[in-house]
């Protein structure tokens, strides 16, 4: 079967890369290892508020607004962040509508469909046995993409994450945060979703035998405070690309390669954000394979400096706050309070260039810079 793109994934990436394919005048396929669009939920479902201007109609699948940001470190009182708009996702709905989308541009969407082999002059076989000859292909199949291994782009640094899905006891209107040295490489979040909240916790992968008990810990606190109900609603887990963009393009034969989302390594170092710059990045990648078939041989080129620009310098500090933080872990003293705060998007030491953190608590009414993502789990 031969056809102009194949995009493998149909998350809010894939499902934005082959929209715009579709959109170029290309012939698409795009496929899906799980059976439905978005499930199971394998994210926080939080969203930065400007999302919506990428994606028109978003508010059909936003579950509630958020409004500001509350971090406790090492389960001290809460600090608050204002004015941090965003949106909670319903994200089976959002993935679905983005599919939906896709269909609605001319790409044809299969559900159910994994790949079995890519060679290395870029033939791909699926798992139900169709073969596909593809002039680009597409990965958008997560941070241990099967597309960008057969191009030696892989992501190396990465964090486990466990969540529950909880009831919530009384409304609340922000993302709450918890920093300890015990959750090394990561951190603790709930995010409200109506009545339910997601409760979470992210650790670099050394850390993973312990995940289990810290998360049990923090809801066993919540439950006692009055903040959530006993009762496990939902779990999920995942990994999280946290080292920043690596290469996402490539070539297999001759066939053009890139790579979208947390594939190509666009996860926010510090907070995990991913889905704005799953869509950003889904957009450019459909873009491109559109110019690149059209006989423009430098927009793969062209699609990694356009990630350059829009992503290397908000993940340059990101992965140094980052690298701060796990410097300690690794010379046994584990960070104090002061470097936590340096290592976090919602206070202001974060923001300082060049600044030892401060012994004393800074102030945190600096709004975050225009662009970064606050916190995704994909």
């Amino acid at each position: 079967m031969s056809v102009d793109v194949l995009v493998v994934g149909l998350g809010p990436a894939g499902s934005r890369a082959a929209a715009a394919a579709a959109n170029g005048g290309c012939s698409v396929l795009a496929i899906d290892r799980r059976a439905r669009a978005g499930v199971p939920v394998q994210c926080a479902e939080f969203v930065p508020a400007l999302l919506q201007q990428e994606v028109p109609g978003l508010a059909a699948a936003c579950v509630q607004p958020i409004r500001r940001m509350l971090t406790a470190i090492e389960g001290g009182p809460f600090e608050e962040t204002p004015d941090f708009p965003g949106r909670m996702l319903d994200r089976a709905r959002f993935d679905a509508l983005l599919a939906a989308r896709a269909v609605s541009a001319g790409a044809s969407c299969r559900f159910g469909v994994a790949t079995t082999r890519i060679t290395r002059d870029g033939a791909v076989s699926l798992t139900d046995g169709t073969p596909i000859r593809p002039r680009v292909l597409i990965g958008a199949d997560g941070p241990r993409s099967r597309v960008g291994a057969a191009i030696g782009a892989v992501n190396t640094a990465l964090v486990e994450a466990r969540q529950i899905r909880v009831p919530l006891r009384r409304p609340h209107d922000a993302t709450d945060i918890f920093l300890s040295a015990a959750y090394p490489g990561g951190y603790g979040w709930l995010f409200p979703a109506r009545n339910e909240a997601n409760l979470g916790i992210g650790v670099v992968p050394a850390a993973r035998p312990a995940l289990k008990g810290l998360l049990e810990a923090l809801h066993a606190a919540l439950t006692a405070a009055g903040r959530v109900g006993p009762e496990v609603l939902g779990l999920t887990g995942g990994l999280i690309p946290v080292g920043g963009r690596i290469r996402a393009s490539g070539r297999l034969g001759s066939v053009s390669v890139l790579l979208v989302g947390d594939a190509a390594g666009l996860a926010h170092p510090v907070s995990g954000a991913g889905i704005a710059a799953a869509v950003q990045s889904g957009t450019l990648a459909g873009e491109a394979a559109a110019s690149l078939l059209a006989g423009q041989p430098s927009a793969a080129a062209d699609y990694e400096d356009e990630l350059a620009s829009l992503f290397d310098g908000t993940f340059a500090r990101a992965l140094s706050r980052r690298h701060d933080l796990l410097a300690c872990h690794t010379s046994g003293r584990p960070p104090d309070p002061a470097r936590q705060r340096a290592g976090w998007i919602g206070f202001a030491s974060y923001w300082e260039d060049g600044a030892t953190p401060a012994a004393t608590t800074p102030s945190i009414a600096a709004p975050h810079a225009a662009g970064e993502k606050v916190h995704e789990l994909s």
